[in-house]
């Protein structure tokens, strides 16, 4: 193993890159700057960014952080620049850029010239004779998806949805589903936070946080864990500078020093922006191993458990514990029995750091809990979240003004989609109100997450793949594998904006049907309609698109499931698919029926500043749990990991990043700006004492190879050797080149979240 007395968990390695610019400011701006060159946008970009997030305009495609009642002037960032440049692009992959290259040729592009075609215009048909999408009409593509569907048994078939969809769309692709006859409705939450949606159920009775923007003018401190604010949701630095200056004080864990937790400039901010004055936003910067935040979660319980013996009734909140929590003495003697010396060896951290961020968190009335897929994405990853969950509910930190948990959700809708319906899982779908409302018999067997449908895609029993956004085939884990299976589907359906991998992968009967973007206006029948999402704070925002659509050919993703709906489904009065198309006002007030509790007057509500909150029992200290209580979590091991590589010379962790130009498997460019990276993506990043404990130099090609054998070889090279700052034992590289190294079966424990932030790998030289 490496001397570990070489790495400085608290400081950045001044041998390796760093970007030395704080985030936000310039930088930020010549960012977008050089997308809107590189992408020709329409000139109508400035006036969308001028409305994005704000009440009556566009919702951003990008995050899907809060948007706030009394915005910003320009309440967009960088990464939500980029993507709304991305869609508003004049570029168009038309039937004419289809005709002069074959699948074979567009699969030897690069991912990003593939949506650098542009926008799609037409709904095209695979033609295998000649490899070529060809173009066809709506009639013909829903007639023949129909029949195709209409062919097979319904639990043969996956819906699966990425987060970008509204919740009309998304409310009446569920409704499909189960009309057909099945639950087989997997969503990009099963790539990231499906880790959250099952195990905080359990620990707390939600399945989401419990924290408002609100609560960030009240907390006294910030616990991060596995987040990467700076690059996935730029917008939220904006009320963490706020808070920082008005005393509260953060803590963060993440192997990797993310710039957007240590300083940040205001680009809104005269001051900041000509003097160049900087937000110092993490007080304690602790880069823990992977996987080892249960080791450091379980230091800094120790602390607080030193603290209360010390001064007995002082420091732990025995009435919230007694009256409100369960389980808590059988997990604190499993803390108390953990040892100094394994906690140190897991975290990659010293007794004296966790004390000093245990200081802060005992100095503090009130204390947010915030993550990201650092925590959620281990075998573990329920641990993870439940010694999070532990360390807050010792001091009453979870259903109170100012303190709670909050996960930091990727896709615009992604939480929005479960709400309303899109889940596998079919304990929080209102099945009974269904039936009322539309006279069909929704199945109660749950269906296919996205690990099980790929299984069912392995060995035959999932026939057809339709997919509401998203690309999904290069999202996948053990990628290779699943490429190579996908062509074996009868039926492949991909609604979307722009090309992408997953068309490259078509089945025998193959459909690329291009839909509406979020910044194009939406008209039926001569009549505006809007859209909704939910952000990840649990408040519903109505968006308005104005740009003129790619082509007359492009129909809204509501108006696409529900064509696709009545050619599969047999008639029924109470199925109104082109009522509902032709206003979408319908469709919320049957969200509304469905959900009364949360979606009240939900078309009277929909453009309310700051969107409307639909609640969370969790904050109001009601526990649906088992027990009616907050459960704490009994540790079982000192790593979130499957496998416990510390100490073994054999193997190393692999953590799978997203660069500064990149949202989800969308690649803006080349630049990964805030770690000072620019250029190739096909790089392994290494700590330098570990490159020469192994022999390597700097820029040499290697492989990776997966280091869990179950009879699969699993390699992504040559890779070439990158210095950086990490802590010992571990490399990184970028999602989702490295995606093949992740075998399918290598997931979180409960959910099936895919283990993608620590993997085991061996290094070919």
């Amino acid at each position: 193993m490496a001397d570990e007395t070489k790495h400085d968990p608290t400081g950045h390695d001044p041998g390796t890159p760093e970007y030395d610019h704080p985030t936000g400011g310039w930088g930020s701006m010549k960012g977008i700057a050089r997308i809107f060159g590189e992408e020709r946008s329409s000139p109508l970009v400035a006036s969308v960014l001028a409305r994005q997030n704000k009440p009556g305009g566009i919702m951003c495609t990008a995050c899907a952080w809060a948007k706030p009642a009394k915005p910003h002037p320009a309440e967009f960032c960088e990464n939500g620049a980029k993507a709304t440049l991305w869609e508003l692009t004049r570029a168009r992959a038309t039937p004419e850029v289809f005709a002069e290259r074959t699948v074979a040729q567009l699969r030897e592009m690069h991912d990003h010239d593939l949506e650098q075609l542009g926008r799609l215009t037409h709904p095209m048909r695979y033609d295998a004779p000649s490899d070529r999408y060809l173009p066809v009409s709506w009639a013909e593509a829903f007639a023949e998806i129909g029949a195709e569907l209409r062919a097979m048994e319904p639990e043969q078939a996956v819906f699966y949805s990425s987060g970008h969809a509204g919740l009309e769309a998304s409310y009446l692709y569920a409704l499909f589903a189960r009309a057909m006859g099945h639950n087989n409705l997997p969503q990009s939450s099963n790539m990231c936070h499906e880790t959250t949606s099952v195990n905080l159920k359990s620990q707390i009775g939600v399945p989401v946080g419990t924290c408002i923007l609100e609560d960030f003018d009240h907390c006294d401190a910030i616990f991060f864990f596995g987040q990467n604010t700076g690059s996935n949701s730029p917008r939220f630095l904006h009320p963490l500078k706020d808070a920082v200056q008005r005393g509260c004080r953060i803590v963060t864990f993440n192997p990797v020093r993310e710039r957007g937790l240590i300083e940040f400039a205001d680009p809104q901010n005269p001051i900041q922006m000509t003097f160049g004055k900087t937000t110092k936003i993490s007080e304690e910067y602790l880069q823990v191993r992977p996987g080892g935040d249960v080791a450091a979660i379980a230091g800094l319980i120790k602390c607080v458990l030193a603290a209360e013996d010390a001064a007995p009734g002082t420091v732990l909140d025995r009435d919230f514990i007694d009256t409100q929590t369960a389980g808590f003495e059988e997990a604190m003697d499993a803390v108390r029995a953990m040892e100094w010396p394994e906690i140190e060896r897991h975290s990659g951290l010293t007794r004296e750091m966790l004390q000093r961020a245990a200081d802060i968190y005992l100095g503090a009335r009130n204390v947010i809990g915030i993550y990201g897929m650092g925590l959620t994405q281990h075998v573990e990853g329920w641990l993870n979240l439940g010694m999070l969950v532990n360390l807050l509910l010792l001091r009453g930190n979870v259903g109170r003004l100012g303190a709670g948990i909050s996960p930091v959700r990727g896709h615009s809708n992604v939480q929005g989609q479960r709400t309303v319906g899109i889940a596998e899982k079919t304990g929080s779908v209102p099945l009974d109100k269904l039936r009322e409302l539309f006279d069909i018999d929704p199945p109660e067997k749950e269906g296919l997450n996205a690990v099980h449908a790929c299984e069912g895609i392995l060995d035959g029993s999932v026939r057809a793949m339709v997919q509401l956004g998203g690309n999904l085939v290069r999202a996948l884990p053990d990628r290779e594998r699943m490429e190579a299976a996908w062509p074996k589907l009868r039926l492949t359906v991909s609604i979307a904006t722009k090309p992408n991998r997953s068309h490259l992968a078509p089945g025998e009967v193959a459909y690329v049907l291009p839909c509406l973007g979020r910044t194009d206006r939406d008209e039926q029948d001569g009549a505006p309609q809007a859209v909704t999402m939910e952000d990840s704070l649990s408040h519903v925002h109505g968006s308005i698109g104005t740009a003129e659509p790619p082509s007359e050919h492009c129909l809204s993703e509501l108006a696409i499931v529900a064509g696709m709906a009545e050619a599969t489904l047999p008639p029924n009065p109470k199925l109104r698919w082109r009522d509902w198309t032709r206003n979408y006002d319908l469709v919320r007030d049957l969200v509304a029926a469905t959900y009364p509790d949360e979606f009240h007057d939900f078309n009277a509500r929909m453009l309310q500043p700051g969107g409307f909150y639909r609640g969370n029992a969790a904050r109001e200290r009601r526990w649906k749990t088992d027990s009616g209580r907050a459960n704490f979590t009994t540790p079982t091991t000192l790593t979130a990991l499957g496998h416990d590589t510390v100490g073994e010379d054999a193997a190393m962790t692999l953590v799978t990043l997203r660069s500064n130009d990149q949202f989800n498997t969308t690649i803006y460019g080349f630049s990964d700006r805030l770690r000072g990276l620019e250029g190739s993506r096909e790089v392994v990043l290494i700590n330098r004492d570990e490159i020469a404990r192994l022999g390597l130099a700097e820029g040499q090609p290697v492989t990776l190879r997966s280091a869990i054998e179950d009879g699969v070889t699993r390699e992504v090279g040559p890779l070439a050797v990158t210095a950086f700052d990490l802590p010992p034992g571990c490399v990184a590289g970028y999602y989702p080149e490295l995606n093949p190294l992740v075998p399918l079966s290598y997931h979180e424990r409960n959910s099936q979240t895919p283990a993608y932030k620590g993997a085991p790998v061996r290094i070919i030289s």
